[in-house]
């Protein structure tokens, strides 16, 4: 019987495979057969990594950092045990990479710890909030009459820190001193709103499953809660010079009681009052009052920049960045000149912002440009693009909050339009209008979908998708997108000079990033100025100026991140000539190579393509811009 039924299989199975279409070209014919002797261990470090931070959660903690440092401590012994001269070109590359990773993670502890002692100042007693959640998850035994007392005596000193640093505010200070506050007392305010979500998953572990719990400790904890809320306000408003926070519909106002613990998922609810404001966050359309930061300073940089393995100061950096700005508005003024305004590049950006779609349009221009960007890749042979990939993509619209962190749109598996809706006011409709026109349109979209973050994401989920689990970053993120900005120029994909001119004016942006964003951190320019200068140097709209420098600073990105599109781009670009110029690689093997590489930094992407030596404490020398001297 047993035998039967496996010669039926044997001969199935030869049918089968007999019958069967071809597969598509690009789509599984090619799969990843990547055997690196570094991913088990990479593996297995990104999910211990995981149990050991969702259990220590409280960021303040100083026994999550102790934790932390012992677990990377041990991951680097298991490394140093490794034979790397045996391994692999992958394997060596993946070490190197998980390396690096494991030193950066150790610099970050270092800087959280000197932070947290800055902060301290404003968070006298955070020390008791951080016990109670760790004793909770620790499960040890609770007596509510005690933690009663102790919610008491909590609100008790948070009451005493507000009236003892309202008494400091009254106080004379230097300018230099007052933005040290600003950016001390805006790092305390998120920090203890954390903290606050802790002590709300303490209270309600324990609310109504222990009934001599709730006898004790629900008033003690809803005054303390309030306390707490009220508190971040002051050191927001007060302390930061920030605006008031605005709640959303259904949402508790500020200062009352803390949220649930929010989901991923799901786009964001309108605020009442239309448009004009992000919900919780005090930000106002074209105000700066809401953006404080946390610049790192240049030896927090120059860690960073070890850490994405570039070999450059943050002052060359800059001295790059000026090189390419001005290149940019030397193109600027050429196509300038082809629309009848001479030399006078801001006017021909004027009559470029006027080519904007009647509102309702903007889904179908943007569909056309991406299928004509398709084409053109399809027509210059320039990367492989899986038929699920060209299926799949898809297309949402942006809410009228979210605009004022993103007022252009955004991509990846989806693109998220950012276009006005009804309940912006005239000037901001105007504005997104004028900031989302055809010409600068079509020389982003394809950044966000194919051959860009679209097309990026799709290899990454599919090509060594171990390495996302370690490291990650925008260099080669965002430098992948931007360096098909630099492609597309350099094959004319841009033909008319209305069309040069929308491509130029994001070349602008991106090298006025680096500077702006460098800048700020280094302590030579503040967020207004910041915002001043994208109006005087790329010719911004004052809100989409406003929510670019909102977006860079708000805390949801590295201090590198917006330095790192034109770079990366750059960075690509350079390895791209290495490989295609001397006919090493055609341009589609370059391309596909590149994605299949996964998200690490450029420079080990180029060591894998280019079979570089690597040893164990490998670091970048790498100049991919040339000598970059600094006056």
């Amino acid at each position: 019987m047993n035998q039967r039924f496996t010669a039926r299989l044997a001969l199935l199975v030869t049918w089968t495979l007999a019958v069967q279409p071809a597969l598509p070209a690009g789509s599984y014919d090619v799969l990843d057969t990547s055997n690196s002797e570094m991913r088990p261990l990479i593996e297995r470090v990104a999910l211990d990594r995981g149990n050991i931070q969702r259990f220590y959660n409280v960021t303040a903690s100083p026994e999550r950092r102790a934790r932390m440092r012992k677990f990377y401590e041990e991951v680097q012994a298991a490394q140093k045990a490794m034979n790397f001269d045996a391994m692999s070109q992958d394997g060596k590359v993946d070490y190197v990479l998980l390396r690096n990773e494991v030193e950066h993670e150790l610099k970050r502890l270092s800087l959280e710890e000197k932070e947290e002692a800055e902060n301290a100042a404003y968070l006298p007693f955070i020390s008791t909030m951080i016990n109670l959640e760790e004793s909770r998850r620790k499960m040890q035994p609770i007596d509510p009459a005690k933690t009663a007392e102790t919610l008491t005596n909590l609100n008790k000193a948070m009451e005493a820190a507000r009236r003892s640093i309202e008494a400091e505010l009254r106080g004379e200070t230097t300018p230099e001193a007052l933005r040290k506050r600003k950016i001390v007392g805006n790092r305390a305010a998120a920090e203890l709103t954390a903290l606050r979500a802790s002590l709300r998953n303490w209270f309600t572990f324990y609310d109504a499953y222990d009934p001599m719990f709730t006898w004790w400790d629900e008033e003690a904890y809803k005054t303390l809660d309030n306390t707490a809320g009220s508190y971040i306000s002051f050191l927001r408003e007060r302390v930061a010079g920030m605006r008031p926070a605005v709640a959303e519909v259904g949402g508790a106002p500020a200062g009352g009681p803390a949220p649930a613990a929010a989901g991923g998922g799901g786009g964001a609810r309108r605020a009442g009052g239309g448009a004009g404001f992000a919900p919780g966050t005090g930000a106002r359309a074209g105000s700066t009052d809401d953006i404080v930061g946390n610049p790192i300073g240049r030896e927090g940089l120059m860690v960073e920049l070890g850490y994405e393995m570039i070999p450059y100061t943050p002052e060359q950096l800059i001295a790059i960045a000026n090189k390419e700005y001005a290149w940019c508005e030397a193109e600027m003024k050429k196509a300038s000149r082809e629309m009848g305004f001479g030399d006078d590049w801001k006017k021909a950006l004027e009559k470029v912002k006027t080519m904007y779609v009647e509102p309702g349009k903007q889904p179908e221009m943007i569909r056309g440009l991406a299928l004509e960007a398709e084409k053109f890749l399809d027509d210059h042979d320039l990367v492989t693009v899986p038929a699920v990939a060209r299926e799949t993509w898809r297309m949402e619209m942006m809410s009228p909050e979210r605009q004022l962190l993103a007022p252009f749109f955004l991509g990846g598996e989806q693109i998220t339009v950012s276009y006005p809706v009804n309940s912006m006011t005239y000037e901001q409709k105007m504005m997104s209008l004028r900031g989302n026109n055809i010409p600068m349109s079509r020389a982003t979209v394809f950044h966000e979908l194919i051959p860009g973050h679209n097309l990026q994401g799709y290899y990454a989920a599919r090509f060594k998708p171990y390495r996302g689990q370690v490291g990650g970053t925008p260099f080669i993120t965002e430098g992948w997108s931007l360096y098909w900005e630099i492609m597309m120029w350099n094959l004319h994909f841009q033909k008319t000079p209305e069309d040069r001119v929308g491509a130029l004016v994001w070349r602008m942006h991106r090298s006025a990033r680096i500077i702006f964003s460098l800048s700020f951190h280094l302590g030579k320019m503040t967020p207004e100025q910041c915002v001043e200068f994208l109006i005087d140097k790329v010719g911004f709209e004052r809100e989409n100026a406003s929510a670019e420098v909102r977006r860079s600073f708000g805390g949801g990105y590295g201090p590198l991140y917006q330095a790192a599109y034109l770079l990366g781009g750059l960075q690509i670009k350079s390895m791209h000539d290495q490989m295609v110029g001397p006919g090493k690689m055609t341009e589609r093997q370059f391309n596909d190579a590149v994605l299949k590489e996964n998200r690490i930094p450029v420079e080990l992407v180029r060591a894998s393509l280019t079979k570089q030596k690597l040893t164990r404490d490998y670091t970048s020398t790498w100049k991919f811009y040339g000598d970059v001297p600094v006056n």
